[in-house]
């Protein structure tokens, strides 16, 4: 028998369509007014960066590049050096008008994201993931708008977090902007918009791509502690990551539960440690194919690899009872019926940087003191059907998102500490343990 927060589990999947009919990209609410607004444009928007790597720093450069009074105020990473390597590109374009971070407000270490918080009106979470559910928390607390990057957790506890602290991000009017940027994109908005008006019928199946060489790896140095290695190295390690098929893969993942409207009620698939086998890999797979089913029966395919050398592929493929569509981040949207006649075509060459829109916009509603975004329920949704093939294909089993949204089993460290040590260690030959289909527990 499913029990109360299961069924309102599946209402939530079946009310998922009338929901996005009033998408537009991120923006779900009406614009509601805020308390504290800024809609003179006189008073600065201080902003608070917590995740100094290249994500963090880009969005730090897209927000403050939008046309709205904002000064970067505080940092917070929990390595120096990162978080001197974002600082002076960002001085260095804007100068301490819209940079002006003194040394007592960059915070450094696990607990300095509170303190960052605290001296902003918004926050930019970039930190890795597996710290997005607590950064996003004490954000929401402390009652600031907050842009975070993808994906928002890596493991069910984790999701579960996030969907209660966006209840109180709602009932704070705060706005919440996630870095699914292809919701923020002219192709995809235009294009799903008339997939929803029904322009090619009720999709029935679907595939989606990110299939690429991998990505950087950070040699082991003597000096560090495996705390300190594995936050380096945060990419290999699904406590911080969830693994490729969540940190980069989510991005075809969230459009397929956009364009279909709803959430899989389960997955099964297979994967693997193929070729990147190294103990410099850590736990994750190289590779994932998932057969996502949906309440109506619908199954969308997923299939995220790290080979080198292979074909890239990233995109998505839908096909309805009376079409099929094409959609890529290359601006690329088209429609077509089953006799091979076009139904709509987007090449927008000059369409909007998508990772700047979404700041625009977010911005633009924070400066008007509106509350219009409320991006983090699809995000852990989305999130968690990533989970979900992970859990698929580092079992072999057939998993359902009810049971697999209350698992408890939690990645995270019992503590962050320099020199505490995360669940997963490596072995006396250094490679660490991994999932094996047929063995591994997921749920």
């Amino acid at each position: 028998m499913k029990n109360n927060n299961e069924k309102s589990w599946s209402i939530a999947r079946r009310d998922f369509l009338k929901t996005s009919a009033l998408l537009a990209g991120g923006t779900i609410l009406s614009s509601v007014p805020l308390a504290g607004a800024y809609a003179a444009g006189n008073d600065t928007i201080k902003v608070a960066l917590v995740g100094c790597g290249g994500r963090g720093t880009g969005a730090a450069f897209q927000a403050l590049d939008t046309k709205y009074n904002l000064k970067l105020v505080s940092m917070a990473d929990a390595f120096r050096d990162r978080l001197d390597k974002s600082y002076q590109p960002l001085f260095g374009k804007y100068g301490k008008a819209k940079v002006d971070v003194p040394e007592d407000k960059k915070f450094v270490g696990f607990e300095g994201y509170k303190k960052a918080i605290a001296e902003a009106d918004v926050v930019l979470l970039a930190s890795p993931p597996g710290f997005r559910p607590s950064h996003f928390e004490e954000a929401i607390k402390q009652g600031k708008h907050v842009f975070m990057e993808k994906p928002v957790a890596t493991d069910s506890p984790g999701i579960r977090k996030v969907l209660a602290v966006a209840e109180e991000a709602k009932k704070k009017k705060l706005n919440v902007v996630v870095g699914l940027q292809r919701h923020y994109q002219k192709n995809y908005r235009e294009t799903i918009k008339r997939i929803q008006d029904g322009a090619i019928g009720d999709v029935v199946s679907g595939q989606v791509y990110w299939n690429s060489g991998g990505v950087w790896v950070r040699p082991r140095e003597a000096s560090q502690t495996e705390m300190e290695y594995q936050m380096r190295n945060w990419y290999y390690f699904n406590w911080l990551c969830g693994d490729h098929i969540s940190e980069q893969h989510i991005h075809n993942i969230d459009v397929a539960n956009w364009v279909k409207g709803s959430y899989p009620v389960s997955a099964m698939g297979t994967g693997s440690r193929f070729l990147r086998t190294g103990k410099e890999y850590g736990e994750i797979f190289d590779n994932h194919t998932v057969e996502f089913i949906y309440e109506d029966g619908t199954v969308l395919q997923s299939q995220c690899r790290h080979y080198e050398g292979t074909e890239n592929r990233v995109d998505e493929s839908f096909q309805g009872t009376r079409g099929k569509v094409y959609l890529s981040a290359n601006n690329e949207g088209k429609l077509w019926d089953y006799k091979g006649n076009e139904i709509y075509s987007h090449a927008g060459k000059g369409d909007p940087n998508p990772y700047q829109t979404e700041h625009d916009e977010l911005f633009q509603a924070i400066n008007a003191g509106e509350y219009k975004f409320a991006d983090a329920e699809n995000a852990a949704k989305s999130t968690m059907t990533s989970l979900l093939g992970r859990y698929a294909t580092y079992s072999g089993q057939m998993i359902k998102w009810d049971e697999a949204l209350h698992s408890e089993i939690s990645l995270m460290p019992e503590k962050l500490t320099w020199d505490a040590n995360p669940k997963i260690m490596p072995g006396e030959d250094g490679f660490y343990p991994h999932a094996i289909p047929g063995k591994t527990k997921v749920i």
